[in-house]
């Protein structure tokens, strides 16, 4: 007969396992919670004048850095565990807060991470303001993964495409020609990759038709004789 304490013993793992998802969904939740109130904010940028939105970019840094410190209380967790047995548990929310990080500090925020003259964190410069380790390879730890970061940054230029759209429906002519030379910049940087992720190789096929939209909203401008002229009032 079979000894009926072997099931005993699973049930026992599988309590215990089910007790660290139970504890890890708990912060994961509360990320989500702030990354939807920082989403909420910068939606805002869209019917906002760029000379209007400091104040803004100010409410969402510091929801960012409350994530922030989300992220340290999932890294304390997390790390008593295999990274990638629960990683699908927080890899979205961890996606959604590094797209917000990356388009508060593209729209002018985030100047303690970024710096004055910088608009772009790379994926170290994200890991570092996190407190987290970046791509690791030879250990079983928390870390952000460039497939987390590349999906972040492909949300960007989907966010982007749109506000070129929105800025015009402001009178703003100037963002528009900023953005098309960020995202085309990124579209270049993508072509250089062989992307192996059913899921990101997708995605990132969508980039050039958002590349097409903002070239489009751009060419209108031109049309239009809207787009300024360097120099222009000068004098």
């Amino acid at each position: 007969m079979i000894d009926t304490s072997i099931f005993e013993d699973l049930q026992l793992k599988i309590d215990e396992e089910s007790k660290i998802r139970d504890e890890i969904q708990e912060i994961v939740q509360e990320l989500s919670k702030r990354g939807r109130t920082v989403q909420a904010l910068l939606s805002r940028a869209h019917s906002t004048p760029p000379a209007q939105v400091t104040p803004i970019l100010d409410d969402a840094t510091r929801e960012i850095s409350a994530q922030r410190d989300g992220i340290v209380k999932l890294v304390t967790v997390a790390s008593k565990h295999p990274f990638y047995k629960y990683n699908y548990l927080w890899t979205r929310e961890l996606q959604n807060l590094v797209f917000s990080i990356e388009f508060c500090s593209w729209l002018g925020g985030m100047k303690e991470a970024v710096g004055e003259k910088s608009s772009f964190m790379t994926i170290e410069d994200v890991g570092k303001f996190l407190g987290v380790p970046v791509n690791l390879k030879d250990q079983d730890a928390f870390h952000l993964t460039i497939e987390e970061y590349l999906q972040a940054l492909i949300s960007l230029v989907e966010e982007l495409s749109r506000l070129a759209v929105n800025s015009v429906t402001l009178g703003d002519y100037t963002r528009p020609l900023q953005i098309h030379a960020f995202i085309s910049d990124l579209h270049a940087g993508f072509q250089l990759l062989n992307l192996k992720n059913d899921s990101l190789r997708k995605r990132s096929d969508g980039i050039k038709y958002n590349v097409k939209k903002v070239e489009d909203v751009v060419y209108d401008l031109s049309l239009r004789n809207l787009i300024p002229r360097k120099g222009a009032g000068d004098a």
